[in-house]
């Protein structure tokens, strides 16, 4: 993943410089955004189970805290390099803007491939990486999650190491028994360690917010006059051929992990029209709208949703079709929500992409060429840094009941979650109307570096 972390880093930094270039910002506050704060590559000794020692490059890129402390997961995969942790960290410091949270950007990562450990060499690599971050990170400077091949119960082991390591290697003497503000260090953890309700389904719950925030707003612009609606606007709507009804607006869904799941399933709740999901292994489309929870089951007996064709509570051949994943991109729905995999809309089937609208679930889905080709042809995309933010909305919410010792019933998380983004992306829209087009991700990206910089001179 060598190659790919620098394209990432590459890529992320190209945004950032053109959006400076829009903004007129001067040389010194475009370096100031480009260059972390700080990079901390380390070794870690672990203890094996058959009793050798071995050797794990590890990484902490804080990127900026403009805004607050940084904030950003921690992954443990075999491609992980430094070019991907600070390409992850700067737009994470992008994603916390967008969302007016008060955060900054940071990533963690480890070159590891878990599959290869056991449980207890896991839980000694998680406790290794979290000792030797302890001196950089805390509740008010450097707040950590998880991210790839991490988990809450990862979490829960570096959090109680951190605390262990604090209390022992630096005389720590609390003025009371309250901890739960050094819990606070890292989100996502376990509800009963500390971690909030609505954590698991928030990045999915957010991008149905966003999506039905953006259909609001295009229902509104469908009641003036036609003469008054920009012409990108006015041809990605096809006026007079698509009604702004949810329950008749269809989705593909590509990937169907925690994020593509759970957007299926409060999607569909919702009322619209879930056609087709996918995974690694293959697809289904079922033409009449699937049911996620029933899929899931079905996916947890057969080991992928390819064969999972179910409507209502009962899944069988005659209500779908096989796809694989190009196919299910290229299908002729109102919504495609990539979910899973980067760059998977490219030069190579950009021309075959019949969705009205792209829901960037998972981190740059399209490429560069790919957006400014389907963005020129009226598609409206909206983009990683706002779609899928409502995990790092939900992490500041826990972190915000760990330092205010409290704990909130997922009713009102939920009820943050939807105010946070809904102002976000109104946000967002305003820019994007004000300049009369049609790219939200040009417009993140302003009111974003706008924050950041606004940050600095404070």
């Amino acid at each position: 993943m060598g190659n790919d972390g620098k394209e990432m880093l590459k890529s992320a930094q190209e945004i950032i410089r053109k959006t400076s270039l829009r903004l007129k910002l001067d040389q010194t506050t475009v370096r100031r955004l480009l260059e972390p704060d700080y990079i901390h590559e380390m070794q870690l000794s672990v203890k094996m189970d058959d009793t050798r020692v071995k050797l794990f490059t590890a990484y902490r890129i804080q990127h900026s805290r403009s805004l607050g402390p940084y904030k950003g997961g921690i992954r443990f995969h075999p491609g992980v390099s430094r070019e991907e942790v600070q390409a992850l960290a700067t737009l994470m410091t992008i994603k916390c803007a967008v969302a007016g949270l008060p955060f900054g950007g940071g990533k963690g990562g480890v070159e590891v491939d878990p599959k290869n450990l056991s449980e207890r060499e896991l839980e000694r690599l998680s406790k290794a990486y979290a000792k030797m971050i302890t001196p950089f990170i805390g509740p008010y400077f450097d707040i950590p999650a998880p991210d790839v091949n991490t988990n809450p119960k990862i979490m829960e082991w570096m959090t109680d190491e951190y605390i262990k390591t604090v209390k022992t290697s630096y005389n720590f003497q609390p003025a009371s028994t309250n901890f739960n503000y050094l819990r606070a260090t890292f989100t996502g953890k376990p509800v009963d360690k500390g971690g909030s309700l609505g954590r698991t389904e928030a990045t999915g719950r957010g991008g149905v917010i966003i999506l039905m925030a953006l259909l609001s707003k295009l229902n509104d612009q469908l009641s003036m006059n036609n003469a008054q609606l920009n012409s990108n606007l006015r041809n990605s709507l096809k006026i007079g051929n698509w009604k702004l009804k949810i329950p008749q607006i269809t989705i593909a869904i590509q990937g169907f992990g925690n994020v593509g799941y759970y957007f299926s399933k409060i999607a569909s709740e919702q009322g619209f029209k879930v056609i087709a999901v996918s995974d690694s292994k293959g697809a289904v489309f079922v033409p009449e709208g699937l049911d996620p929870k029933t899929t899931l089951h079905c996916k947890e007996e057969k080991g992928t949703v390819a064969g999972c064709y179910c409507k209502g509570s009962v899944c069988d051949i005659r209500f779908g079709t096989p796809i694989n994943n190009d196919s299910l991109i290229e299908l002729p729905v109102d919504v495609l929500i990539p979910s899973a995999l980067e760059n998977v809309i490219h030069k190579g089937n950009m021309d075959r992409i019949k969705a009205k609208i792209i829901v960037e679930m998972a981190n740059g889905p399209i490429t560069s060429e790919a957006y400014e080709y389907l963005t020129e042809k009226g598609i409206l995309i909206v983009p990683d840094v706002l779609a899928n933010c409502g995990g790092v909305v939900v992490s500041y919410l826990e972190w915000l009941q760990n330092i205010e010792n409290t704990s909130w019933p997922q009713k009102k998380v939920n009820m943050k979650l939807q105010k946070l983004m809904e102002h976000a992306f109104e946000t967002i829209w305003e820019r994007t109307v004000k300049k009369n087009k049609i790219n939200l991700k040009e417009s993140a990206f302003e009111v974003a570096i706008e924050r950041i910089v606004q940050g600095f001179q404070s």
